[in-house]
């Protein structure tokens, strides 16, 4: 009688196919990113409750001429101009002027550049053409001259500016929508429309319009502190807010004069200005970065 061994199996080993797990790439926050949100919302909040909070008004002295900025007192924390005048008041509420020309010059722009680009990007030919041209000969005319024509031809107010302030804005928009709508127009959901025979004003209004959204939202912090800075040209030429309405640029003109002996009524409201423009830019470009989806495709 044979004996046979028991035949010994080798363990099986199950092969599993392991696919590599690599974790998403995580996106850097700026802190100066972040801080820009804090200034831009910091000069929003007091602009908007300039009334409710514990200083002086902007027309009323609160000490010595020209008294450099010191601790003790909140009126006096940024110093006096010529008359006075709490400068940190003064800023505060000039805040509301270069905020609201800002926004309503540019939202103003913008609601009348994009429709007219989306009519030049979407039907091409003609209709291109002539509002191409129109916008390419607005940008060959220096804003600033056009500012300064329409400000010595009317009366120097917020509404002379905000009609020429949109006037300026409205050809960097038409192009910028222009060139989205092109874009956008060839997609294949576009075509797919047209074939399902959609209409025109669907398309531009439905299908085009929520794309090119988001590369204007994110262009318009930009152009807000283009214009901050072209009102501010403008207060600083005397062609701007009638006094006694501050303005940064309006405070900046009337510091000029004494800027050897009273330096901080110049260098106080370039500053605010400087901020604000630097955290508007900082903020639009990180909104195009995260939300532009052209730069994303």
């Amino acid at each position: 009688m044979t004996l046979t061994s028991p035949v010994v199996q080798a363990p099986v080993v199950e092969a599993v196919s392991m696919q590599p797990i690599v974790a998403p790439p995580k996106k850097k926050r700026s802190i100066v990113v972040w801080a820009c949100y804090f200034w831009l919302g910091a000069v929003i909040l007091l602009a908007v409750f300039a009334n409710l909070l514990p200083i002086a008004e902007y027309s009323v002295p609160v000490g010595g001429s020209r008294v450099p900025p010191q601790w003790g007192s909140l009126d006096l924390l940024l110093g006096t101009d010529s008359y006075g005048r709490s400068i940190l008041s003064r800023c505060i509420h000039g805040a509301r002027v270069s905020l609201v020309v800002g926004v309503v010059a540019g939202l103003t722009g913008l609601a009348i550049g994009a429709s007219l680009g989306m009519l030049a990007g979407y039907f091409r030919g003609r209709t291109d053409w002539c509002l191409s041209l129109v916008a390419d000969a607005m940008l060959a005319f220096p804003p600033l001259i056009l500012l300064l024509a329409l400000a010595s031809i009317l009366t120097p107010s917020v509404a002379t500016i905000l009609i020429g302030l949109t006037l300026v804005t409205i050809p960097s928009f038409l192009r910028l929508a222009r060139a989205t709508t092109i874009s956008w127009s060839s997609r294949e959901f576009v075509r797919a429309a047209k074939n399902l025979g959609a209409g025109s004003s669907r398309i531009l209004f439905k299908e085009i319009l929520p794309n090119i959204v988001p590369s204007m939202g994110a262009f318009f912090p930009i152009v807000i502190a283009a214009l901050i800075v072209a009102e501010g040209s403008l207060s600083f030429l005397g062609m701007g807010i009638p006094s006694p309405q501050p303005s940064w640029g309006g405070m900046i003109s009337d510091g000029k004069s004494a800027i050897a002996t009273a330096p901080h009524m110049v260098f106080v409201p370039a500053a605010v200005i400087f901020f604000t423009v630097f955290a508007l830019n900082q903020i639009g470009d990180h909104l195009r970065s995260r939300f532009d989806r052209a730069m994303q495709d």
